[in-house]
C-alpha cells in the first residue's frame, strides 16, 4: 500500500473503514460497505487517489484510480 492508495476494508470493531496506505489509523469508519465505498470514492476524487474496495474475505473486489493517469499508458 502506498500513500496514494485508499482501501475500504472491514473494521476490526465492526462496520467498514477507509484507510490510506501506510496509515496506522483509519481515515473514517462507516456502518456499511456501500457508505464506506462512497466516502472513499469522494476522497479519492478530491485527492487523486487509487481506491480499492475489499470484500469481507480481504480480496479486492473493485479498484479505480482517480489520479492523473497517463494516456496512453506507458509500456
Amino acid at each position: 500500500m502506498s500513500g496514494k492508495d485508499m482501501h475500504v476494508t472491514p473494521h476490526p470493531d465492526g462496520g467498514w473503514q477507509g484507510k490510506k496506505g501506510g496509515a496506522k489509523r483509519a481515515s473514517f469508519k462507516a456502518e456499511t460497505q456501500a457508505e464506506a465505498r462512497e466516502r472513499a470514492i469522494d476522497q479519492g476524487k478530491r485527492e487523486g487517489l487509487e481506491v480499492s474496495i475489499h470484500g469481507k474475505d480481504g480480496r479486492i473486489r473493485e479498484k479505480n484510480s482517480y489520479g492523473n493517469d497517463p494516456y496512453p499508458p506507458k509500456g
